[in-house]
């Protein structure tokens, strides 16, 4: 195993998901790629003394994930894409792109009414290029 996708949005339930990819990362000497969906990129202006500084979601998004990524200390290879699109779509597509051997995703929205309507982790598994691991996180 080479390469192990994880999806992150900033939530406590993907980033337990990631940790866990981070770990199986260590163990088997792979490379995680860090894939965070933004629904609707919209460019920021933000004014801080007399200057202007355009910043996108995408941007901000890949910022937050470098940021978790710095925190956990890892000695990991690992990339990050911040994407525009739906969570799902963004996943199975970013794993065909990078070859994926593994993607990782938590498991939030699977049980009760919520598994009858689908969840990102029930798309993925049914579309995915390659194995998927659900990670228990709630």
């Amino acid at each position: 195993m080479q390469r192990i996708l994880v999806g992150i949005d900033g939530s406590s339930t993907s980033q337990a998901a990631a940790r866990q990819a981070v770990e199986l990362a260590e163990a088997l000497g792979a490379e995680v790629h860090f894939v965070t969906v933004v629904k609707d990129d919209e460019l920021k202006v933000l004014k801080v003394s007399g200057d202007e500084w355009e910043i996108s979601n995408l941007a901000m998004a890949e910022s937050e994930v470098l940021q978790f990524i710095t925190a956990l200390k890892s000695p990991i290879s690992y990339s990050v894409a911040a994407v525009e699109g739906s969570p799902a779509s963004v996943l199975v597509s970013e794993a065909e792109r990078i070859d994926a051997d593994l993607i990782v995703v938590g498991n939030v929205r699977m049980q009760g009414v919520s598994r009858v309507l689908g969840s990102i982790g029930n798309t993925v598994a049914h579309n995915a290029p390659c194995s998927v691991l659900i990670v228990k996180t709630v």
